[in-house]
């Protein structure tokens, strides 16, 4: 199943991620920016009260594993291990700085569980191959399982092997080489969850696993990504920014081929994924069950409204917020936190080319009552360590 509607909770990668782990919009779950590295440009702390889909799941008897990015945490009380993860086999930080040498700033931070590990090879063929040998060892222990796999392509930097990039080049020679590099690290890609496929499958365990194929964010325009007909990218509130694509197999339950247009957010696979597996999930949460959606029971789209929040403090931010808010069709977002609000009619406008702020104050001033709300649930929650 095709969903032709699915939004990340954020444009750029952890507050996305916060999302997903928690069902939670990314201030709730105390993460409306990037966790980084470096404490002066860390812009999210993770709830410390939030149970993390993998605590949900395990209290139902599932295994959890996470493969490749976490991005939610460094240090003590925020590593997978603490916050419901029976595995950790993957990269702690926001991005590597090298897809073959997986260093960030010069310090490694690939683990398996709490131990530095050194792997050789470029990073999406080692979180195939440690992906891959979960699956198999899960296929001999029996038992359901949860695996999280979080790659870090196709992020910057866009370094695919030498081999597909002219795999990509001799195939399409109009290409220029930045395009090329992306589409060829992106195949790459493919070819790895391809193996993750083809792992289930000869483990037997693809009949009754439930899969999930999403991103965390639009692609980045200035690395040659490409967004569709939406406008802008990644690091944005346009909807280049904020639509994603998402794919669902579930053999003998999804039926293969279809469309889901129904409005989803990345907080909505929390419930989802609780509710297939016969966990109970707290009902604090942002998020809702699309589990209808993909039975071919209900497709319809949730009355409510949709918030995206994004932080940062490089010179374009300091430190400051970009959102947006959507109430049915109409669109309130703030690109930049030194720019005035733009509102869009995506009926009418799917491309955000006709800013109609100035000319429906009536509709502004309503969803800008909406996002003032959000705002002030939202900022209940801490998104720096406590003292």
């Amino acid at each position: 199943m095709t969903f032709e509607n699915f939004f990340a909770n954020s444009c750029v990668c952890s507050p996305s991620r916060a999302s997903l782990m928690t069902g939670m919009y990314p201030d709730r779950a105390g993460v409306p920016g990037l966790v980084r590295d470096i404490p002066e440009d860390s812009w999210g702390y993770l709830r410390p009260g939030a149970k993390l889909l993998p605590q949900v799941l395990k209290l139902a008897g599932y295994h959890t594993a996470i493969v490749g990015k976490w991005n939610l945490g460094l240090e003590t009380p925020n590593l997978p291990n603490e916050r419901g993860f029976d595995l950790f086999h993957g990269f702690l930080d926001d991005m590597m700085d090298d897809y073959w040498t997986h260093l960030r700033h010069g310090k490694n931070f690939m683990r398996l569980n709490e131990h530095p590990v050194n792997p050789e090879g470029h990073a999406t063929d080692v979180f195939t191959t440690w992906a891959c040998d979960y699956l198999r060892e899960q296929a001999k222990t029996g038992g359901p399982f949860f695996l999280y796999l979080a790659y870090t392509a196709p992020h910057a930097p866009i370094q695919p092997p030498k081999e597909w990039l002219e795999k990509v080049q001799a195939g399409e020679p109009q290409l220029n080489e930045k395009r090329a590099k992306i589409v060829a690290l992106i195949e790459h890609l493919d070819s790895g969850i391809g193996k993750v496929r083809a792992t289930l499958d000869e483990t037997g365990l693809a009949t009754n696993t439930l899969i999930i194929l999403n991103s965390d964010n639009g692609g980045r325009l200035e690395d040659g990504a490409y967004n569709g007909p939406w406008r802008s990218g990644k690091e944005h509130m346009y909807e280049g920014g904020l639509r994603v694509p998402c794919v669902v197999r579930w053999p003998g339950l999804v039926n293969p081929g279809s469309q889901a247009k129904r409005y989803t957010m990345t907080m909505d696979i929390y419930p989802t994924v609780c509710q297939a597996a016969g966990a109970s999930w707290p009902k604090n949460i942002d998020g809702l069950s699309f589990l209808p959606t993909l039975l071919g029971t209900d497709d319809s789209s949730p009355k409510r409204d949709l918030y995206f929040v994004r932080r940062d403090g490089n010179p374009i931010m300091e430190g400051k917020t970009i959102d947006a808010f959507r109430r049915g069709d109409w669109k309130l977002l703030q690109d930049s936190p030194f720019a005035p609000l733009e509102l869009y009619n995506l009926e009418n406008d799917p491309t955000e080319s006709t800013n109609l702020a100035d000319t429906q104050r009536k509709i502004f001033k309503q969803l800008a009552a909406g996002l003032r709300k959000q705002i002030q649930i939202e900022g209940k929650t801490p998104w720096q360590s406590p003292e």
